[in-house]
């Protein structure tokens, strides 16, 4: 069972004429209650065979569902293998089928909900004995079974009364509690695969044995409906995808991930920690903060170059802000708010910088001639996270955010959002992560605030963006911030993961709730528009996907340590430390190391510790004035004077923003 269950009846007792439309412009008529499969298999038989679902005025329903009027109707077949449909289907197929092994496995458990998830999928159980992790195997196994006899899956519609009863006997106190929250007066639909059946409001495969390939990946603890006091239940986690070969490569993907964690990096490369006593905040080591002090300067030098004036505001903001910005309503359960009773107003710690940039704006008397005005902040942010929510850098409570706030007029609006997606692009290319960006187009909310005419407009200038820029892109519809529509943009890193980083948010609120404003060329007041605007989103975040993305091997320009100059006699150390103080001299992080260790250790331990470059010296190098230089990942060595070290290094640690043009950034070995 995934969520709702309650289905309003279908009149199917009409036999008249319906037109059915197909995806190219083509209509064929049918009888009404003609169901999905008969219509695929008026097309071709093998269409019918592939069939797995009906799209029905763009919703998705199962091959025997009767089409009663007039339809749009596309079908979805087995071959199209990459549709989230499909998968999405797979995967609720799939958990009913876990479902009703474990009973058959375990007499007693009841079955609460099982919904389809991101990757994968899972059901809650209630059952007195724990599960073990060498059950899986066992259910795996039964599930296979059930696969093998391939059971139909087929809907039944029946009266609430009527759920009840069967539930009842079978002693499902967890469905009975669902159906009392469903009106007397309203069907529930029940699916069927052999004599195993669960509430559910679908839609399902053809049967159990189109399923595909799966595997059951952990059992963990869970709370009936998410209350932590109510009933303890056991959630067991799988996946599932129409062919193994997509299954294989989601768990090599997995596989990767682990290896390429951020947290583990972190602790190996010293970069960073976390303990409990502060709480998804960040402790920075010396390496660490080099990269992180590395990037914000890159990031200051290209907004600077783009015309933006960086400003700071203060963290601690009165509420009468958040209550005339409007996150007050909207986001306060998020903030970390402080009351100490001597003061009309509370105060929070602030999430965003918004109010803040707006009050920068406000402190003049601004002109049409100032616009736009392109105010930068790296604004350390603060916002609640539950426990469990917090993951290493990837969601902290407290992170800088390199936010800007762009003031402009109307006539100014499309351009200044253009030059804004070329920025991102721009950025995005110099860090190595420009191959797959992907622009989410997220139109208005259902909860929002401000005029309509105003959301037209600025939900309308994105579009027009749209058209301009060459990016792919793709509707979100509703996703929206509540007081703005935007455009976010999605990378996707080395091993095919996708990150939400920079977002642009065209916002004509506001302005009008902080009242700014400036005068226009005919002398008059006039409301500017605020686009809000963040490239790498949270720079703790950012970093955390650059540190998977390239597996610890950062790019040269922001290793902490880019070059050790490594002794292969200890009759080369005084050489060591000169050619350390040549490299130091001209910028680059580098260190000796000295100790009587033999080289090939010394190697192992400094490609360990994501070194880009060693250079090694001896006895040969010391008199020649020369060293052998290796690459991180490379077995290859190449002996060269110092002086062209030197220089060869300078070009390789240089910020892609300072270094010569090149033909593109590439991942390491």
């Amino acid at each position: 069972m995934d969520t709702a269950v309650s289905e309003p009846r279908q009149d199917t007792s009409g036999r008249g004429d319906i037109r059915i439309t197909f995806p190219d412009g083509s209509d064929r008529r049918y009888t009404s209650g003609t169901t999905g499969h008969e219509i695929a298999g008026s097309i071709s038989n093998s269409l019918a065979k592939r069939a797995m679902a009906i799209w029905v005025d763009d919703r998705l329903r199962d091959l025997d569902y009767p089409i009663t009027a007039n339809a749009t109707l596309r079908i979805l077949t087995d071959r199209e293998i990459d549709d989230p449909a499909l998968i999405e289907l797979v995967r609720h197929d799939c958990a009913h089928v876990m479902a009703q092994a474990v009973q058959e496995l375990f007499p007693g458990t009841q079955v609460t909900i099982g919904p389809a998830i991101e990757n994968g999928f899972y059901y809650d159980f209630a059952r007195n004995e724990p599960f073990h992790p060498e059950d899986l195997e066992q259910i795996t196994e039964r599930m296979q079974a059930i696969m093998a006899r391939n059971e139909p899956f087929r809907r039944e519609l029946v009266s609430r009364d009527e759920a009840r009863r069967r539930f009842d006997e079978l002693g499902e106190t967890y469905k009975l509690e669902i159906l009392e929250d469903i009106p007397e007066d309203q069907d529930v639909t029940i699916y069927h695969q052999g004599s195993w059946f669960d509430l559910c409001r679908g839609p399902h495969g053809p049967s159990t044995g189109r399923i595909g390939a799966f595997k059951l990946m952990r059992i963990a603890g869970s709370y009936w409906r998410g209350d932590s006091d109510n009933a303890q239940l056991q959630r067991i986690y799988g996946t599932a995808y129409p062919t193994q070969k997509q299954l294989d490569a989601y768990l090599h993907q997995l596989e990767e991930a682990e290896k390429r964690d951020h947290r583990r990096l972190g602790r190996e490369l010293g970069l960073f920690h976390f303990q409990e006593e502060a709480p998804g905040q960040v402790f920075w080591h010396h390496n660490g903060w080099i990269v992180y002090t590395e990037l914000l300067n890159y990031m200051r030098r290209k907004v600077r170059r783009h015309g933006y004036q960086e400003i700071n505001t203060p963290q601690l903001l009165d509420s009468r802000f958040w209550v005339a910005s409007g996150h007050w309503d909207k986001y306060q359960d998020n903030m970390f708010i402080f009351d100490d009773g001597h003061h009309d107003h509370p105060a929070a710690l602030k999430p965003m910088s918004c109010p803040g940039g707006a009050q920068v704006f406000k402190a003049d008397l601004r002109s049409y001639r100032d616009l736009p005005l392109r105010l930068a902040e790296f604004g350390h942010v603060f916002r609640k996270e539950a426990s469990g929510a917090r993951h290493g850098l990837m969601r902290v409570q407290a992170f800088t955010q390199d936010d800007a706030h762009i003031f402009c007029r109307d006539d100014q609006l499309e351009d200044e959002v253009v030059a804004m997606c070329d920025l991102i692009e721009e950025v995005y290319a110099d860090l190595g992560m420009a191959e797959d960006i992907t622009v989410h187009f997220a139109t208005r909310p259902e909860q929002r605030i401000g005029r309509e005419e105003d959301w037209d407009r600025a939900e309308a200038a994105l579009r027009k963006v749209l058209d301009r820029i060459d990016m792919k892109w793709v509707l979100n519809e509703g996703d929206g911030a509540f007081y703005a529509p935007k455009l976010d943009f999605k990378l996707r890193d080395a091993i095919g993961r996708e990150w939400q980083c920079g977002t642009v948010q065209v916002d004509m609120n506001m302005p009008h709730r902080l009242e700014m404003e400036y005068v226009g060329d005919d002398g008059a007041k006039h409301t500017p528009h605020m686009v809000h605007r963040a490239i790498l989103g949270s720079c703790e975040r950012f970093i955390g996907v650059l540190i998977e993305h390239y597996a610890g091997k950062l790019p040269t320009w922001l290793a902490p340590v880019q070059a050790v100059v490594a002794t292969v006699t200890n009759e080369a150390d005084d050489y060591a430390r000169q050619v350390e103080t040549r490299l130091d001299e001209a910028g680059i992080r580098v260190k000796a190391d000295t100790t009587s260790d033999k080289i090939g250790y010394k190697v192992r331990l400094h490609s360990h510790a994501k070194v880009p470059v060693i250079l090694a010296v001896g006895g040969r190098e010391a008199e020649e004035g020369s060293v052998s230089m290796r690459r991180l990942g490379s077995r290859e060595q190449q002996t060269m004077p110092l002086d062209q070290a030197v220089e060869t290094l300078k070009r390789d640690c240089a910020p892609p923003d300072q270094a010569a043009p090149r033909s593109g950034l590439k991942l390491p070995a």
